[in-house]
């Protein structure tokens, strides 16, 4: 098998910043994704520069914070922030989605670095118009999407993927060693694994902002746990990015 763990929310917080940073050197982290919307994307990369073997995709966002495109009226509620994902599914107009998601995009060029694969904050992704974006993306980019079993068979084959893709970790009874290492024996003969995670550490930011908080620290522990570690060492589990299966 080879083991995709990508960390979601990249930027979002410099304390969750820290979080996966550490997943990934002291742990099983081998992948993130970057939320260029959010103030702390420019902090994300600027500590993640001597991580080479890191990889960084985009995390694609409409349902967070502000959007970087000006003019984007279907998507922003009476404040200017992103509307809720119901919200997104029945307003959101596909001239609008496409020009925020090229400002994004733009926005982590900008870094000086080149995205692994593309994914998005709460699986935005899944709403039909928003895919056709994705993909238009993921073609011109040369770009992996991460699967999600809603579009599965949505993505056409020239866009490459995981052979599986794994949610349930962010489910609160699978956050610990044991959980994670029960994902890996249910799914052992999969080819390529991706398998979600939201490590963190808190801040101000995160505790008033997100519904998702000492999850992030158990997620963290978990993953850098010697049991974990030490199960896909013992079962010759390959960890991987998603340059792998970009070649």
């Amino acid at each position: 098998m080879k083991l995709i763990v990508n960390s979601d929310d990249f930027g979002i917080s410099k304390a969750v910043n820290l979080g996966i940073i550490e997943a990934h050197k002291n742990g099983v982290v081998t992948s993130t994704t970057l939320m260029c919307n959010m103030e702390s994307a420019k902090n994300a990369v600027d500590i993640s520069r001597e991580y080479k073997d890191l990889g960084i995709g985009i995390h694609l966002v409409l349902t967070a914070g502000y959007p970087l495109a000006k003019d984007v009226n279907s998507l922003v509620d009476e404040n200017g922030k992103f509307l809720k994902m119901d919200k997104i599914r029945e307003l959101a107009q596909i001239d609008d989605i496409r020009k925020e998601f090229r400002c994004q995009m733009n926005k982590f060029l900008s870094f000086g670095i080149k995205p692994t694969h593309i994914d998005s904050h709460h699986h935005v992704h899944s709403i039909p118009k928003v895919l056709e974006v994705v993909k238009e993306l993921a073609l011109e980019y040369n770009l992996p999407v991460r699967l999600i079993e809603a579009e599965n068979k949505s993505i056409p084959e020239e866009i490459k993927k995981t052979d599986k893709f794994i949610g349930s970790f962010y489910d609160l009874g699978n956050i610990d060693p044991e959980g994670f290492i029960n994902i890996l024996e249910k799914n052992i003969d999969i080819k390529v694994l991706e398998i979600m995670c939201h490590p963190g550490y808190l801040d101000d930011y995160i505790i008033s902002n997100s519904s998702y908080c000492i999850q992030r620290t158990k997620e963290l522990k978990t993953l850098t746990s010697n049991m974990v570690k030490n199960y896909i060492k013992l079962n010759k589990i390959e960890l991987v990015n998603f340059n792998e299966i970009n070649k």
